[in-house]
């Protein structure tokens, strides 16, 4: 598996955060679904409310 690092920005009650996370993936497409579905477990956020600006592979 590669390491892939997601990085964007969220929407949150007081307005926009920055978010930069590692992720182990076999793909690029497996990260982001990651991504998303850890911010919106750990902040209780929909996919729509988050924006992934880029993902680079390590």
């Amino acid at each position: 598996m590669s390491q892939f690092v997601v990085s964007g920005r969220f929407q949150d009650r007081i307005g926009h955060r920055d978010f930069e996370k590692a992720i182990d993936a076999p793909n690029e497409n497996v990260a982001r679904e990651h991504v998303l579905s850890q911010l919106g477990s750990e902040h209780g956020l929909k996919r729509t409310q988050v924006d992934i600006a880029e993902v680079t592979a390590e």
